[in-house]
């Protein structure tokens, strides 16, 4: 019996200690095409995620494997959109807030393309469950994406529909008990290659894993949040971790709370606060300042501000101009 042609990608990772390495980005690629054509077993499937996540993902395999799924998501070439805006971790102390500043963004001038997943984690409150809140409906192709854009400048697309493989992977963490990098990959998808990228992390080695696999990727703006749950939201009452890349540039740097103060969590979520919030029929200090704080970062990856403090200032007036009759 001849050996299964996966195998290689197996034995490169699972060697041992001495043995083993990184897979190359062409390997990396060349594994995910082949899992994305469904052409592995599934119990390969299984050691090879697992192995990778013992080893932890190295950014040429990150980016190995984006080369393979943006070749699965065939996303026009014709489709503009300033940012790209992942959403996979889920809620669970705080609402999701930076979906408001998205909305103030987008009405604003930007284009915005989020993508996310929802349901792995009992739980967590998944973006895709809060559109319908705001009379939006998530895309299920890229005419639905194109249309959406240009009705409200956002469109959101579920991985399911992206690339359908991943979102079954993503399932499988409830069989693991573990995350698998596939998590980390649907983030820095990008599939529409916005100039522009923002996303979310939980983990501390997980920020610099996606800016350097993301400067892999030829981004050259992209902004790394380690924020509230591994979303893409800043903490208005804590700082917070953010990883840059500006024109080509990599940094870090500590961005700073809006708060002196530590607010008090509320006892339980309520997901109507966030169309309330944003129609100004009920206010909310954490959620207004979470919106304004990651609004403010946006501000400044787009170049529409000079520093931290003019940008909070843009934020705060963005904000408060807002058009409260949009979500009726």
């Amino acid at each position: 019996m001849s050996e299964h042609p996966f195998a290689p990608f197996v034995r490169i990772l699972g060697k041992g200690k001495t043995g083993s390495r990184s897979l190359t980005r062409e390997e990396a690629r060349d594994a995910m095409t082949m899992i994305l054509q469904d052409e592995v077993r599934p119990e390969q499937l299984g050691a090879f995620l697992m192995l990778l996540r013992v080893k932890e993902e190295a950014p040429e395999e990150l980016a190995g494997f984006v080369d393979a799924a943006r070749a699965v998501a065939c996303a026009p070439e014709s489709l503009h959109v300033d940012l790209d805006w992942s959403s996979y971790a889920g809620k669970k102390r705080q609402l999701p807030w930076f979906l408001l500043a998205a909305f103030v963004l987008a009405e604003n001038g930007e284009r915005i393309f989020m993508h996310g997943v929802k349901g792995h984690t009992a739980g967590r409150i998944y973006t895709e469950d809060m559109l319908q809140l705001f009379g939006l409906q998530p895309c299920h192709d890229w005419q639905a994406v194109s249309q959406s854009l240009d009705s409200h400048a956002f469109a959101f697309m579920s991985i399911d529909t992206l690339v359908p493989k991943l979102g079954d992977i993503i399932e499988l963490r409830n069989i693991f008990g573990l995350r698998s990098p596939v998590h980390t990959l649907c983030r820095l998808i990008n599939p529409l290659q916005a100039e522009y990228t923002v996303d979310g992390v939980f983990h501390p080695a997980y920020a610099p894993m996606h800016q350097q696999a993301s400067y892999l990727l030829a981004m050259q703006n992209s902004l790394t949040i380690r924020g509230d749950g591994g979303e893409a939201e800043l903490k208005p009452d804590s700082d917070c971790e953010v990883r840059w890349i500006r024109q080509g540039e990599l940094s870090d740097t500590t961005w700073s709370r809006i708060y002196e103060r530590r607010l008090v969590k509320d006892p339980s979520l309520d997901v109507t606060l966030l169309p309330a919030v944003w129609r100004g029929e009920k206010s909310h200090q954490y959620g207004e300042g979470a919106v304004i704080t990651t609004l403010a970062a946006v501000l400044l990856l787009r170049g529409r501000a000079a520093d931290h403090a003019e940008a909070v200032v843009q934020a705060t007036s963005m904000w408060e101009n807002r058009s409260r009759e949009r979500f009726q």
